[in-house]
């Protein structure tokens, strides 16, 4: 019998663990050893310091320990690719899946720009409850359009986060904060799939772009779908996995 498949779940920014909830229910679990860290910033983690990236990898390092299909949504697939591409920790992985997911900002007068006002956007949500946060999250554009089940589950995983946690994390890293691997993405030569959904149309476009840079990339547009395909079609991403 062949090893069981190793398979690491990366959330998105305001998520924690607990958004794989729909992902994990469609039998994964039976089919590979899943692992789900609430990342630095978020959920159980939210106290952790510093929240960097090199942090971050440094917690991926002691979780990567065979070959693993790394998937992440949002936030969460540009950790995964800045994963991918670590001397230490792309060896280890074995396959890519991102969700609605960008290699960065790669303009440095657009990053400077998105990284002052995710800066303005931390100190607000330092002056929010948690409860107010994310309902205010939730109306973001890329956001907006989940049935009142799937809206109302959403926002329950955000309320297991804190307002300090959250702003650390926009700080240490988020999109105007992490160095852009668009010049970077012919490096990666394991599968990349690119799932983004049929509404989502800044990140269609994106992944459209980062298909054209990958050895092996591949986009699966899901129908019907936003943002939050992993929220929303779940099972559309179980077929890619093992």
């Amino acid at each position: 019998m062949g090893q069981t498949p190793a398979i690491l779940l990366l959330h998105g920014f305001s998520n924690t663990a607990a958004c794989w909830r729909r992902l994990r229910a469609t039998g994964l679990d039976a089919r590979a050893r899943v692992i789900s860290p609430d990342l630095r910033g978020h959920g159980s983690a939210a106290a952790l310091a510093p929240v960097t990236l090199a942090a971050v990898l440094g917690d991926l390092d002691a979780l990567i320990t065979e070959a693993t299909t790394l998937i992440g949504y949002s936030q969460g697939g540009r950790i995964a690719l800045h994963a991918a591409l670590d001397p230490r920790l792309g060896p280890r992985i074995s396959r890519l899946v991102l969700i609605g997911a960008s290699p960065g900002i790669a303009d440095p007068a657009e990053r400077a720009t998105r990284r002052a006002a995710d800066a303005a956007l931390a100190d607000r949500i330092e002056s929010l409850t948690i409860d107010a946060f994310a309902r205010e999250w939730a109306q973001t554009p890329v956001l907006r359009g989940l049935d009142p089940e799937t809206a109302a589950e959403a926002h329950a995983d955000r309320l297991a986060n804190t307002p300090a946690g959250l702003a650390a994390a926009l700080r240490g890293l988020g999109t105007g904060t992490l160095t852009p691997l668009w010049d970077r993405l012919g490096e990666l030569t394991i599968p990349v799939h690119l799932v983004c959904g049929e509404r989502d149309e800044k990140f269609r476009a994106i992944a459209a772009e980062m298909a054209t840079r990958l050895p092996d990339g591949e986009v699966l547009t899901v129908p019907g779908a936003g943002h939050q395909v992993h929220l929303e079609a779940p099972e559309s991403i179980a077929r890619l996995l093992p």
